[in-house]
């Protein structure tokens, strides 16, 4: 018995069949990147982290000359552990995992649970920077330090642009 269609029936677009998927082989994808139909690009974790440091440098640099008058002041400083506290937590994220990579009996479950740790490791971290600041040091400027931790989490945002 099929279905038969009501012409009153509003077409639900998840019931339309799917297109069938063509699994290649390493030969031919290789083809295919080298011929330019395919891009193979892939940014590493590392730049990403780099670009973190990279920006916190440069966030430091802006609160030298706008901000302190060519010193290094208070708001130099809360950029710098803003920008610690974006980039380091990242680069022990992604240092778990090339850790989980280099096993060489590494499963699918194996690498999800390097993933789930890997993130505990960096939530955790990231937290206990942000108390471990506001209690050790209290005239930290909050506007430099959270622009800067802010800036260095949308680093990844533009891993997607160097693809």
């Amino acid at each position: 018995m099929t279905r038969q269609s009501n012409q009153y029936e509003p077409e639900d677009p998840w019931l339309e069949p799917e297109e069938p998927h063509r699994l290649y082989s390493k030969g031919e994808m290789q083809a295919l990147v080298k011929a330019g139909i395919v891009s193979n690009a892939f940014v590493s974790p590392w730049k990403v982290v780099a670009s973190q440091l990279a920006l916190t440098i440069l966030s430091m640099a802006v609160c030298v000359f706008f901000l302190d008058d060519g010193h290094i002041s208070v708001y130099t400083y809360s950029a710098f552990w803003g920008g610690l506290i974006g980039f380091l937590p990242s680069a022990l994220f992604v240092l778990r995992l090339e850790m989980a990579k280099r096993l060489h009996q590494l499963n699918p479950g194996k690498f999800l649970a390097a993933l789930v740790s890997g993130e505990f490791i960096k939530i955790t971290l990231t937290v206990l920077l942000f108390i471990g600041v506001a209690y050790t040091y209290p005239e930290v400027k909050w506007v430099p330090l959270l622009l800067t931790y802010l800036a260095t989490l949308k680093c990844v945002w533009l891993a997607w642009f160097w693809k």
